[in-house]
């Protein structure tokens, strides 16, 4: 029989252990709720081309810089890379035609983002233009001490009820997924992930409607993550362009085109929802990119800060959910735009 004291012993170690069975984190990526949720059951904001900042300049896709895109709510950036001399360089099509400065630089933005939210998940989608191998970026995650925050997954590839919760990822300071399009290898750098074994895409340079049909995969589609590609271009000289004009009304949650309108159509052709949504100019709208994202989720949305304005207007940040208010700021930045830069640069462009 037990002594008192071995009684209690024994009620303070269960106790313990039911503790540590219990994630450490009461709120991931802005909800208690998606704590337990697992990373492949969450649908997440991407910043399309996201490095790719700027005003009047047909080959920018967002206007706000990195910091500001990931405290307004954006979980996923994409980035383009080339390759400048061996080093990685984010560019837009070309390093002639919009230059966003180095790999190197850009990480450390996002490390210091990460240090200071440290209850957030992010992910990280690369454009391997230049065919760089997966040390090459290794040497780069490891000089900026991105390396020992990025989750390496069990396998190759996993199927969307294998990966692990938000809580997981953040009480094991795991909380960066890094996925790459080509030259993927997990035997030589883990947690660089192949995206086309694990995420599948719609098309995008779309500049008619949007629809759902599977584009790019090499996995199985019916049980592997997918991405929509929900930017709308328009046609200049037979090539597209991002479209900041219509940006509100593509962002917004319903209507023709909408955001919400393709989640929407995507969730009945395949009963889920996408997992990441990569947009432009991301705050046109006011937030409704993100009210999508809370809908899909089933969780509130209540930004704790009001979501930056479009940088090509003069009025101050707006709070409001929105559901493609226009402010016309778009049209005329698309236009200064279009006189400044199309002589130059229109022989080389392409959007992604």
């Amino acid at each position: 029989m037990l002594s008192p004291l071995a009684k209690a012993a024994a009620v303070i170690t269960a106790s313990l252990s039911l503790l540590t069975s219990v994630h450490a984190a009461s709120t991931c990526n802005g909800s208690p709720d998606l704590c337990s949720r697992s990373f492949g059951n969450v649908t997440f904001v991407g910043s399309h081309d996201s490095y790719a900042i700027g005003l009047n300049n047909l080959a920018t896709n967002q206007d706000q810089n990195i910091t500001t895109q990931l405290d307004n709510g954006i979980r996923m950036l994409q980035i383009q890379t080339h390759n400048q001399s061996g080093t990685i360089q984010l560019c837009h099509t070309s390093c002639g035609l919009y230059n966003g400065g180095t790999l190197q630089t850009y990480l450390t933005t996002v490390k210091s983002w990460l240090d200071a939210n440290p209850n957030d998940v992010l992910s990280l989608l690369i454009v391997n233009n230049d065919n760089f191998l997966p040390p090459a970026y290794d040497s780069v995650f490891k000089a900026v001490g991105l390396d020992s925050m990025a989750y390496a997954p069990s396998s190759a590839s996993l199927t969307t009820d294998k990966w692990p919760t938000l809580g997981t990822l953040i009480d094991s300071s795991k909380r960066l997924l890094t996925f790459m399009d080509y030259n993927a290898d997990f035997t030589s750098v883990p947690y660089i992930i192949d995206e086309f074994s694990n995420i599948w895409e719609t098309a995008y340079d779309v500049t008619t409607s949007f629809d759902c049909a599977v584009n790019r995969s090499k996995g199985d589609t019916s049980t592997s993550m997918y991405l929509i590609n929900h930017f709308l271009d328009t046609v200049l000289l037979g090539s597209p362009v991002p479209d900041p004009g219509d940006a509100d009304k593509t962002n917004a949650v319903s209507g023709t085109n909408s955001l919400g309108a393709q989640v929407q159509l995507c969730a009945s052709q395949y009963s889920r929802n996408p997992n990441f949504m990569l947009v432009d100019f991301y705050e046109y709208g006011g937030g409704s990119v993100f009210q999508v994202a809370a809908t899909a989720n089933g969780v509130q949305y209540n930004p704790s800060t009001p979501i930056a304005s479009p940088s090509s207007t003069s009025s101050s940040s707006s709070s409001g959910s929105g559901s493609g208010s226009s402010n016309g700021a778009g049209k005329l930045q698309w236009s200064t735009g279009l006189v400044i830069i199309s002589s130059v640069f229109l022989g080389a462009l392409s959007v992604f």
